[in-house]
């Protein structure tokens, strides 16, 4: 998403080289979406697979849908839109079929049924071979899922952000659904790359971000501090700590770090080489429990949309 929109200047020569570098080093799930730069971010994923397409497992989304000018339209799930959707995310990826369909947020106006068996039919006719939703309730879920197989689930989840594990993971392992968490590093928070919120550029999404507002910002600034002191008895950087956190919660949790550079991209993959103790595990427990972040995740209308 970044490579497109939201987190401040884009370079494409280097999200290209990242995308490659990723896949070099074994990383082969890439996850986009139709909304992340009105399509352009689609356009960059598809030429970066040039050549590569084999050695990827692509992922896209729809339901969150932009205007002309990337204004902010609704949430749609017709079956006519999923359809069109789809065929217009092929053309931009260059593909002809897409390993993984999401729902990007459910439409409260259209029944579940109806949006995922219009994505069955996509299935049936070779555009698309696994089948998505985020951001969804459990009941939803379950729904869903009675309508057809539901291979993902992709949710905000991470130390700072631990809705999941109330209703929705459990959900999730007893439907045999993957579960993908995504923003596992908070938007950057937890990596420590924040020391104020002057370090936000004045274009960055998070400017927005409840999180990273006034006395919020301070008081989990503090979280992440202890992350720092964590990270510095392993040897390792902040944000390798939050994902091998992240990892250590299950084989069926599939963090996707989000990033523009080569160089944050390595560091995040050596997360794999941290590995948390069951006394170190408790003391992550111990200091972010549920709920302890300051401030929502989204703002109120974002946060409307998400858990449906």
């Amino acid at each position: 998403m970044g490579m497109s929109e939201f987190y401040g200047a884009t370079d494409e020569a280097e999200s290209i080289a990242t995308i490659h570098r990723a896949l070099d080093l074994g990383v082969n799930f890439l996850d986009t979406a139709d909304m992340y730069g009105s399509g352009a971010n689609e356009e960059l994923v598809g030429r970066a697979l040039q050549g590569r397409r084999k050695g990827a497992v692509l992922a896209t989304k729809f339901g969150n849908v932009r205007g002309p000018k990337g204004e902010f339209l609704g949430v749609k799930g017709t079956p006519e839109y999923v359809k069109s959707a789809c065929d217009a995310s092929l053309r931009r990826l260059g593909v002809e079929t897409i390993d993984l369909y999401y729902q990007h947020r459910v439409d409260p106006n259209v029944p579940i049924e109806e949006t995922v068996g219009a994505m069955a039919e996509l299935v049936a006719a070779g555009k698309v071979r696994y089948l998505g939703l985020s951001e969804a309730g459990a009941a939803t879920i379950r729904r869903a899922h009675a309508v057809h197989p539901i291979s993902a689930l992709q949710t905000e989840y991470s130390l700072w952000s631990r809705d999941p594990e109330a209703d929705i993971l459990p959900t999730v392992r007893e439907l045999g659904i993957t579960f993908v968490a995504y923003s596992p590093l908070g938007r950057g928070f937890l990596s420590g790359s924040f020391t104020s919120a002057a370090d936000i550029p004045s274009d960055d999404y998070r400017r927005f971000s409840p999180r990273f507002q006034g006395e919020n910002f301070q008081r989990n600034l503090d979280l992440v501090r202890e992350v720092e002191r964590l990270a510095k008895a392993k040897n390792c950087t902040p944000a390798q700590v939050a994902l091998a956190w992240l990892l250590s919660r299950g084989d069926d949790i599939v963090p996707i770090p989000g990033t523009k550079r080569r160089a944050y991209l390595e560091e995040n993959v050596g997360a794999l080489k941290v590995a948390l103790d069951a006394a170190e595990l408790a003391e992550i427990e111990a200091i972010f429990p549920l709920g302890v972040a300051s401030g929502e995740r989204y703002p109120a209308q974002a946060m409307a949309g998400v858990n449906r």
